[in-house]
């Protein structure tokens, strides 16, 4: 039994408490031993004060492992989603996309909130940040990083022509404990206005957070907060988020060769996925599997691509691609 362990966790502190007590009683009760009279008493009290004791240490143990088990799959990510090529209409596309996983989002009953958001001059997403909460958050939705590619004839193509346009999706896991150090020397932050919605007040005060992390060039912003110090203590949370990701990607590339038969959670320059409009068809390229119904599919309605991911836990399974 890790007793420190025990004792410094505060859902287990109090647990570990009872525990010492009923330590003590046995203690207590360990003088009437010598007494024959008192020997079948104290028998049947060491049996239920070992029977408590054997609880409690259980109910310690599984909090402590529940705890594990969320630091591995935290309940709380950053959405980020990014236009990229294809001009206007790649910025539509990562609005549609932001829209698909918010939409899922609220299906599952997880807790959305937009943390940062840049139109294009169409109305689209240049880039936009959420943070979203609720459980298996990233447990469901880690293998959704990389690029989305859509091919579709734009509304404003005359000559009906396909397009292809590209947006990157990034899952960010927000944990409670990180072995992240940020000196405070390595950043420079910017304030501003914020813009868009929410009141005359926000538009009057420099609540809007830009930070940029020098060593790595990594820009974050905070817009959706109505004060300064939140949305720099929510910008620095998604530094820190990033700078775990870009570790962890860098400690991944060492074992990339033992790694090839598994699919990426974390290179963002990685092509996952196609959306074929004309063909009613969504494909992945990682499981090589693909799903029909996209206008059902973008509406939020992703389980199907969800489940596929839960059941293959990791493993490319080589199949037949349908399309490219």
């Amino acid at each position: 039994m890790n007793e420190e362990q025990f004792k410094e966790n505060t859902k287990t502190a109090y647990l570990y408490e009872m525990y010492t007590k009923l330590e003590k009683d046995g203690e207590d009760i360990a003088v009437l031993e010598a007494d024959p009279a008192m020997a079948e008493m104290v028998k049947t009290e060491r049996a239920n004060i070992d029977a408590q004791k054997e609880a409690l240490i259980s109910q310690m143990k599984e909090i402590i492992e529940a705890e594990k088990k969320e630091e591995e799959f935290p309940n709380e990510i950053i959405l980020e989603v990014r236009a990229g090529a294809g001009g206007e209409e790649a910025s539509l596309f990562a609005e549609e996309l932001a829209h698909m996983y918010t939409r899922y989002a609220e299906i599952q009953g997880w807790r959305v909130s937009v943390v940062d958001e840049s139109r294009s001059a169409v109305g689209g997403y240049k880039e936009a940040a959420f943070e979203i909460r609720g459980k298996d958050v990233y447990k469901k939705l880690r293998y959704e990083t990389g690029v989305h590619r859509v091919q579709r004839v734009p509304s404003t193509e005359k000559m009906g022509r396909v397009h292809t346009s590209t947006a990157s999706v990034a899952i960010l896991p927000v944990r409670k404990k990180t072995n992240i150090y940020i000196n405070p020397a390595d950043l420079e932050m910017e304030f501003s206005r914020s813009g868009g919605a929410g009141g005359q007040n926000v538009n009057k005060v420099e609540t809007a957070v830009r930070i940029i992390h020098v060593p790595t060039g990594i820009d974050v912003r905070s817009t959706a907060e109505r004060s300064q110090l939140k949305n720099r203590e929510k910008a620095l949370s998604i530094l820190t988020a990033k700078l775990q990701v870009l570790k962890d990607e860098q400690e991944a590339k060492k074992f990339s060769a033992e790694r090839k038969d598994q699919i990426g959670t974390a290179d963002r320059s990685e092509k996952i996925r196609t959306y074929n409009i004309l063909q009613d068809r969504i494909t992945d390229h990682r499981i090589r599997i693909s799903w029909h119904n996209i206008t059902k599919l973008l509406a939020g309605e992703i389980d199907p691509i969800i489940s596929v991911f839960k059941d293959f836990d990791g493993q490319v399974v080589v199949g037949d691609e349908e399309g490219d």
